[in-house]
């Protein structure tokens, strides 16, 4: 049965049999568990690597994992950029940044509340606070330009080397740590783990297109449910699993790292390899929508020290809004 990837494709072929939809519901468990499994491996192997290597938990969830997680939104924009599509490479990464924040962080904190280091992760926050400024002056004047493309590349460059030099030399709480030598086990989790978000999410989105429309939901719901949060899936699982292991320094560092590459690093990189072209409704809507999810998270995190419960269900409220108010 062909069933396209939907982060390429945005419409996979609807099976014509039975048979050809029991497939498609197997290949949406098979998509589910491979992505629960994929965020376990990262997640692990991402841990023993910031103690092998006295680099904080933070660092690597700013890195590691959320620039690995976010390999899905440079797959779709870059292709969308090539295909003559400029509104999906944008909104692509508009759309990322608020889900990141509001859906990802939302279900993480009701998971269990999330302690945000205080100086380090305000370095962070600020970057992706800058980062979501300099786009929005940057879609003003209804392009992307590929001297922005530079000037983003450059802002992310700036971003590692100063997470790289705070992060260095960080010890583990329990004062154990470890030494690898030749065992690559860590490294082979961790890049497994991110091969199997990647798959496990492509399957689970374009399964659960077909599912939707087999129940008769419209393509519109659709588009603004399914499809919409389908490349955050993989920082979905990534964030929600580091919740539930209590890795809150990755859970959060993964969101705010992914939010800071989609803009400088996706962005960037798209607009070098072609000018973006940029919809009006990117800086007068959309962009409103980005700054406020990510204002409100560095006020929420400022007045209480991380995000408790409480934050959490009021992040997911906000984006039941934003879907309400985009449909």
């Amino acid at each position: 049965m062909p069933c396209p990837l939907a982060f390429g494709h945005r419409n996979p072929t609807f099976p014509k049999t039975k048979r050809g939809l029991l497939v498609t519901y197997l290949l949406f468990v098979v998509g589910l568990v491979i992505l629960v499994a994929g965020g376990e491996f990262l997640v692990r192997g991402a841990s023993s690597i910031a103690r092998a290597f006295h680099l904080s938990p933070l660092l690597i969830g700013l890195t590691i994992v959320g620039f690995g997680t976010s390999a899905p939104e440079l797959i779709v924009s870059v292709q969308a950029a090539l295909a003559g599509q400029p509104g999906i490479a944008i909104g692509n990464v508009i759309g990322s940044n608020i889900s990141n924040v509001l859906l990802i962080l939302g279900i993480s904190a009701l998971i269990a509340p999330l302690v945000i280091p205080g100086r380090r992760l305000w370095r962070d926050l600020g970057f992706m606070l800058a980062a979501t400024a300099i786009v929005w002056v940057m879609l003003l004047d209804g392009d992307i330009t590929r001297i922005d493309g530079l000037i983003l590349v450059a802002g992310l460059i700036a971003f590692l080397t100063v997470a790289f030099i705070a992060g260095s030399g960080h010890l583990p709480e329990d004062g154990i740590t470890e030494t690898f030598g030749p065992n690559w086990k860590p490294w082979v989790m961790t890049g497994a783990g991110l091969v199997g978000l990647v798959i496990g999410a492509r399957l689970l989105v374009d399964s659960a297109t077909i599912i939707a429309r087999d129940f008769g939901i419209s393509e519109a719901v659709i588009g603004l449910t399914i499809v919409a949060v389908g490349t955050s899936l993989p920082e979905l699982a990534t964030s929600v699993i580091a919740a539930f292991r209590r890795h809150t320094d990755i859970a959060v560092g993964n969101v705010v790292g992914s939010n800071v590459f989609n803009i400088f690093g996706i962005l960037g990189l798209t607009a070098l390899i072609a000018p973006i072209p940029a919809e009006a409704r990117f800086a007068a809507i959309d962009m409103w929508w980005v700054a406020a999810s990510s204002l409100g998270l560095a006020i929420v995190a400022f007045a209480s020290g991380g995000l408790p419960r409480i934050a959490g269900a009021g992040l997911l409220a906000a984006y039941g809004a934003y879907v309400w108010f985009i449909g």
